[in-house]
């Protein structure tokens, strides 16, 4: 396995995260397509026994039993100090007025909910999941720079939002000298090339590590255009994200991957950790073959060639997976 330092930071994660969106009780009438803990602990396992330290989770995953079955597992296959756990706050959890978003009364509750569920003392790395538009990114701040110095926060992340946010975000606390984000956790793959145009050279100016979400299009870009899976017909947030206009990238991986002997998943992912902003790719496993393929990408090299192949088919569209 390759580590290398999440941006500016002294923080060594592994070149490939293991998202766990995917892992949770499927009866909470989030996701029907999640994996329970008897199902989802192997891949847990298997991702620690292959060097990978990078765990990424969220709150709001399957009612919470995400982080659950994620503390569990590192619990009973490795140190804690071994791994670098990462979660996120802002999607809503419960019914009420707090209970979603970025207030300083909803970051405080839910740290200690989910230190609870992770069965840890401490995040490695607490993002915020979203912007705020209700709540004044100075309260926000001030309340995650608190975790950090109470120690149940080590670093501070932050996922999909525009690059002027973020930018007023990193100025905003460096203004007030409140503890900095180190990442950003974005959209970002063969299908969705926005974040291009402004957050990743953000990011590079910054020193701030890129953890790119879906970096296989949510399995659209592992497959032939026609087949389909159960997450994406049950998947209502994704079917919003890619249309019939990719296809020609879809079958730029095929040629590509056919050409080589590769799977198509090892040919996209190749390409995004091709990027010189990329940190670290978080990656969905639910089959053995999804790591399988996760780990080998991080050893196939793109030629100059097959990279303009797959890129040459990219159209602009307009932003999509912020809400």
């Amino acid at each position: 396995m390759k580590y290398i330092r999440l941006g500016n930071s002294g923080l060594q994660v592994s070149r490939l995260a293991l998202g766990c969106m995917s892992y949770g009780t499927p009866d909470t009438g989030q996701h029907s397509w999640t994996l329970g803990e008897d199902d989802a602990t192997p891949f847990i396992r298997t991702a620690v026994e292959a060097g990978i330290n990078f765990f990424d989770t969220a709150n709001s995953y399957s009612g919470g039993t995400s982080e659950e079955i994620l503390g569990r597992a590192l619990k009973e296959y490795t140190k804690r100090e071994n791994v670098v756990i990462a979660t996120k706050v802002f999607g809503r959890v419960r019914s009420g007025p707090n209970g979603s978003g970025l207030s300083r009364k909803a970051i405080l509750t839910e740290v200690d909910a989910s230190l609870r569920r992770l069965g840890t003392d401490y995040i490695d790395l607490y993002q915020i999941h979203r912007w705020d538009p209700r709540t004044p990114i100075e309260e926000t701040l001030e309340a995650l720079h608190d975790l950090v110095r109470s120690g149940k926060v080590r670093y501070i992340g932050a996922s999909s939002m525009y690059a002027w946010q973020f930018s007023k975000a990193l100025y905003t606390a460096d203004l007030h000298r409140w503890t900095r984000f180190i990442s950003m956790q974005p959209h970002y793959n063969l299908l969705y090339r926005e974040e291009e145009r402004e957050m990743l050279p953000l990011c590079e100016d910054q020193g701030i590590g890129v953890l790119p979400w879906s970096p296989l299009a949510r399995g659209r870009l592992t497959r032939s255009w026609s087949t389909t899976s159960a997450r994406t017909e049950s998947d209502e947030f994704g079917k919003g994200l890619y249309g019939d206009d990719d296809k020609p990238i879809v079958d730029a991986v095929g040629r590509i991957a056919d050409e080589r002997g590769v799977e198509r998943a090892q040919v996209a992912l190749a390409w995004v950790l091709s990027r010189s902003a990329v940190t670290a790719p978080v990656v969905g496993a639910t089959k053995p073959k999804h790591l399988t393929d996760a780990l080998t990408a991080l050893e196939l090299e793109l030629t100059d060639e097959e990279c303009a192949a797959l890129e040459s088919p990219y159209r602009p569209r307009p932003v999509a997976g912020f809400a």
